[in-house]
């Protein structure tokens, strides 16, 4: 191979290379602020498409997935800003935040906690189970109110 052909393939690479890297940073920058509170790293958000595609895209990273909607006659909608309120069997609060769009994903220790969302003063519960090596995803839906569902 001449000098001109090889120099023209690295050329040609270092694009690809690029492109790929330029591809995946673009997929990160999607992705919502990470947040620490005591043991727990959580990220909530996917109000618009490519937020809510790069959440789903890492959601298999995080052990506990909570997805938030509420019931219209035309189906269901994607919610934002929904207090939830982690708790261990014991009472004591792991989380305590807002979730600012229809997804929160958090990295907790394992164990059974107890999840409690709210959205327009109506709170409901769930317990999970979370493991080191598994994935917990949970949905929040919420009936039909009124004025959703005349929108």
């Amino acid at each position: 191979m001449n000098r001109f052909t090889k120099a023209s393939l690295v050329a040609i690479a270092l694009v690809f290379a690029q492109s790929a890297t330029t591809a995946a940073f673009a997929a990160t920058t999607d992705l919502p602020q990470i947040h620490q509170q005591g043991a727990v790293t959580y990220l909530s958000g996917g109000v618009g498409s490519d937020q809510a595609a790069a959440l789903k895209d890492v959601m298999h990273k995080y052990p506990l997935v909570l997805e938030f909607a509420g019931a219209t006659h035309q189906g269901n909608e994607y919610l934002a800003d929904v207090p939830v309120h982690i708790t261990d069997m014991k009472g004591a609060t792991v989380l305590k935040a807002t979730a600012n769009g229809p997804f929160m994903l958090a990295t907790l220790p394992g164990g059974r906690y107890k999840v409690t969302a709210s959205y327009e003063g109506k709170t409901q519960q769930r317990v999970v189970n979370v493991s080191s090596s598994g994935h917990v995803r949970t949905m929040f839906v919420w009936p039909a109110h009124a004025d959703r569902s005349e929108s």
